[in-house]
């Protein structure tokens, strides 16, 4: 008679995420990424681990807190993955693209090149729209090199694959297409490819941003993309982004940030341009 399986199977949505150990996951996923989960995401915190509880084996959350309070463990990545939505489309919020290569010309006017670091790239529409934009603006033979980095692994491998079903292209204009997509054929048919012209010019890494050091290259950067990302950060973790992001920027770089996130503060080193773009102010934040 074979073995039994390590456990039985569980309806696990009828198993309580307490909120005890829901204030124990949400302390642990801001201690090492600085997520700051909202106290009223206990269902979805629930909903979201259940997964992984079934793919483990495991019948409580308590268990899977064990699992995964080591940041070392296996599981961490997991954890995290579960945890952050990773909303993005080709050219959304796409007046800071419009704006962008305005922008830019006089710092590529006198350094000839263009740096931008994507903080939060996602599954990649983002870099990739910044690839398109720029070689649309400056032309083929330009010094083009774009930083994309994320938490998530999971997306960073979707990114940098550079493969995508039709219908995300479905709001990308015709001329767009053809500057940046191939159509799969045969199987793939359903399916579109990055330009190998477009997807050259940028660099997926793994990063975090709460980690002490920043291994970046290609700093200082004439611009910083870092859109709907601060959301998930208090108050004091924002701050300290930001002056981070003024610290590699060259003087009068740019930051762009998401429609919900304005920088109200004047003492962080930045002057609004509007449409949430702000530039490098010389002085330190």
């Amino acid at each position: 008679m074979a073995a039994p399986p390590r456990h039985e199977p569980l309806s696990l949505d009828r198993i309580p995420l307490t909120g005890e150990t829901f204030k124990a996951l949400r302390d642990l996923l801001y201690e090492h990424s600085g997520i700051a989960l909202a106290e009223h995401k206990l269902t979805m915190v629930q909903s979201r681990l259940a997964k992984r509880l079934r793919a483990l084996g495991l019948r409580t959350y308590e268990e899977y807190f064990d699992e995964i309070r080591n940041p070392d463990s296996p599981e961490w990545t997991e954890f995290v993955n579960a945890l952050t939505t990773n909303l993005t489309s080709f050219f959304r919020e796409g007046h800071h693209f419009t704006k962008l290569v305005e922008l830019l010309k006089p710092a590529y006017e006198s350094s000839r090149r263009i740096r931008i670091w994507s903080a939060g790239c996602s599954t990649g529409e983002e870099p990739y729209t910044l690839a398109m934009t720029l070689l649309k603006g400056f032309g083929p033979s330009t010094s083009i090199s774009i930083l994309a980095t994320d938490l998530d692994t999971a997306v960073l491998q979707t990114a940098a694959r550079g493969v995508y079903p039709m219908a995300r292209i479905e709001g990308v204009d015709e001329a767009w297409r053809r500057l940046a997509f191939q159509r799969g054929t045969g199987e793939q048919r359903d399916q579109v490819r990055i330009r190998p012209e477009v997807k050259k010019l940028i660099s997926f890494q793994q990063l975090n941003l709460l980690d002490a050091k920043w291994d970046l290259e290609g700093a200082p950067f004439q611009a910083i993309f870092c859109r709907n990302v601060m959301i998930y950060f208090d108050k004091p973790t924002q701050r300290r982004l930001l002056s981070r992001y003024h610290q590699l920027l060259e003087p009068g770089g740019l930051l762009f940030v998401g429609h919900s996130e304005a920088l109200l503060d004047n003492s962080l080193g930045f002057t609004s341009l509007g449409q949430t773009i702000y530039r490098r102010s010389l002085g330190a934040p």
